[in-house]
């Protein structure tokens, strides 16, 4: 399948603008079919990474050749964050000027150089597909076994282009830049990760199960997310009337990724694991909804210490919003339980229960909608899916 012709929801900014995403979210196809003009700087091309290593300075000189460009791409610029101050005096010099420098990891720049930029560039974020972009090709089964990033999704073998895609990152990121003195020991810790996708972050527990030091993990779970394959989530406690959990929850960026990493045996069923695939699969569109159209809006969970549980709440001034999913075409009472102890709790939210099954109901106040359905219409930019 050729991703490329696929438009993306994404939306550049006016001016200079970070965009951050993991590996082979596509960010840089949609910069090169939405700036088609621009000077390119590739520094994943070893020969452009060894001139601007040794000579950032070498940046002003390829502006001028090109001064009938009004866009400058500097692509993966984390590995040569030298260039960011020299960035920085072109924005001053030369306003006319718009650079887009795209990461795929935030480590370097936020040590040497991101805060330079603090009001003259803008970040933004690509996310995988959302099924709203694939549309017909959209296929929920194949999503919660491949998950949605574009490399994957456009390759002829993708479980192979899976199982190599954390190689990837190990070999060019973690080695390369000696991030982690035990290499095995860092492998080890992704694949008990993937176990606590979709999980309250216990460390103390990760730790014995690694055998590793609760201080050697924060820094582990740092790297994951610095490299953008993970991200945490936080309780849900703004006007708190009962007990909160304190941990955040744990997830993979990407349902694919997820899958990649969670050990399997010949005891193991397929479908196991597509409980939490689905969890990560709504939150990394969540994400993506909120990032290229709902930028106020934060996403949370909720958890009490009685064992109530909420998977995700969008909260701003425009949306209010519990969401709670689960693998099942049959509701059950029970499981929408969570769900009205919080309404007790803020009468303001929408409950939304998804689950797959085929009908829309609206039972004891919580709209449920099948979970496909939902992820096909949910659109930045516009409300979420409340269709009948």
């Amino acid at each position: 399948m050729n991703t490329s012709l696929i438009p993306r929801m994404a939306a550049p900014a006016a001016k200079h603008f970070f965009l951050f995403g993991p590996r082979g979210t596509g960010k840089s196809t949609w910069l090169r079919e939405t700036f088609a003009e621009a000077a390119w700087v590739d520094l994943l091309e070893a020969a452009t990474y060894r001139t601007y290593m040794a000579q950032p300075e070498r940046l002003e000189d390829f502006v001028k050749a090109h001064g009938t460009r009004d866009t400058v791409v500097i692509d993966e610029v984390q590995r040569v964050p030298q260039l960011l101050p020299v960035v920085h005096r072109l924005m001053e010099q030369r306003q006319e000027l718009r650079f887009v420098l795209t990461g795929s990891s935030a480590r370097k720049l936020r040590q040497k150089g991101v805060d330079l930029l603090a009001g003259r560039a803008v970040v933004r974020n690509m996310h995988p597909f959302l099924a709203a972009e694939l549309g017909s090709a959209f296929s929920l089964e194949r999503a919660l076994r491949l998950g949605t990033l574009p490399l994957v999704w456009s390759s002829a073998t993708p479980e192979d282009t899976l199982r190599s895609y954390i190689q990837l990152y190990l070999d060019q990121e973690v080695r390369s830049e000696g991030l982690v003195r035990n290499l095995d020991q860092f492998v080890r810790f992704l694949e008990v990760m993937s176990f606590s996708h979709g999980n309250a972050l216990n460390l103390s527990e990760i730790g014995r199960e690694c055998q590793v030091k609760r201080s050697t993990l924060d820094s582990y779970v740092a790297i994951l997310e610095d490299l953008l394959i993970a991200c945490r989530l936080p309780v849900f406690s703004k006007r708190a009337k009962r007990a909160l959990a304190v941990h955040a929850k744990f997830y993979y960026f990407d349902a694919g990724v997820f899958r990649s990493l969670r050990p399997a045996g010949p005891l193991d069923r397929p479908e196991e694991g597509d409980g939490q695939a689905l969890e990560g699969l709504l939150l990394q569109h969540l994400r993506a909804w909120i990032d290229y159209g709902n930028p106020d809006a934060r996403l949370h969970y909720w958890r009490t210490q009685g064992g109530a549980e909420i998977d995700f709440v969008l909260y701003d001034a425009a949306v209010f919003a519990a969401v709670e999913v689960k693998n099942a075409a049959v509701i059950r009472d029970a499981e929408l339980r969570s769900l009205r102890s919080f309404h007790e709790d803020y009468p303001e939210a929408e409950l939304f229960f998804l689950y797959r099954g085929k009908e829309v109901l609206l039972r004891h106040g919580v709209l449920c909608i099948p979970v496909e359905r939902f992820l096909r219409q949910l659109i930045p930019g516009q409300p979420l899916p409340r269709t009948f």
